[in-house]
């Protein structure tokens, strides 16, 4: 894994952002506990189902109501559509807070004209519900949801997808993401890679100032 500061010579052309972790924040206990209470039943199990068939739901294979009904198969019981509509709204709420300060890097990085771009693993209901709220995504030469790309992180061909977007040499990205296994997906496929913890080690990484 490359957590190596870039120098000027070597400073990335593009900066490619993960969302979920990075600029937006992951679910709060509060969040998370409203979701297995609609849902019913004992958190471990809910737990198990929601992240065991997350991924063709952010690749955009299933819709949300498919989705949750297969959450519900899952678990041995069914969920009618006005608990479906419940969990589908309360699952948006719960990745809806974003962090102001990595919103205010992306804009600085914006203004000094460094490109940017965006790979989110995301469904299509949460990508519109960002799209209707958030004028900073339009700040990104590509944002690449994974709903609409028919790629989710880890798999190899989300990195293809964004260099082939934004016509880019892999060594001359940096990418920037929460996940260990993003970061080394992204290193496989030649893009650079640096592990995110806080803003600050970010700016650090960037040769920003403070």
């Amino acid at each position: 894994m490359n957590e190596s500061h870039p120098t000027r010579a070597t400073a990335p052309d593009i900066v490619l952002f993960d969302m979920f972790g990075v600029i937006a924040r992951h679910q709060s206990e509060a969040c998370k506990e409203r979701l297995a209470a609609i849902a019913g039943g004992p958190a471990a199990a809910f737990w198990d189902a929601y992240w065991g068939l997350r991924q063709p739901y952010d690749r955009g294979d299933v819709n949300g109501v498919a989705y949750w009904k297969q959450v519900a198969d899952s678990l041995g019981t069914s969920f009618d559509d006005a608990r479906v509509a419940r969990l589908v709204e309360a699952d948006l709420a719960s990745w809806s807070a974003v962090d102001d300060t990595m919103v205010a890097l992306v804009e600085e990085l914006a203004a000094a004209r460094q490109p940017i771009a965006l790979l989110s693993n995301i469904p299509e209901e949460l990508a519109a519900h960002y799209e209707e709220r958030h004028s900073w995504l339009e700040l990104f030469q590509v944002c690449a949801s994974s709903c609409r790309i028919g790629h989710a992180k880890p798999e190899p061909g989300a990195y293809r997808w964004c260099l082939d977007a934004l016509g880019a040499e892999p060594g001359r990205v940096l990418f920037v993401d929460d996940r260990e296994d993003n970061i080394r997906a992204a290193e496989d496929a030649g893009v650079r890679g640096h592990l995110f913890t806080t803003p600050t080690r970010l700016r650090e990484a960037l040769r920003l100032g403070a």
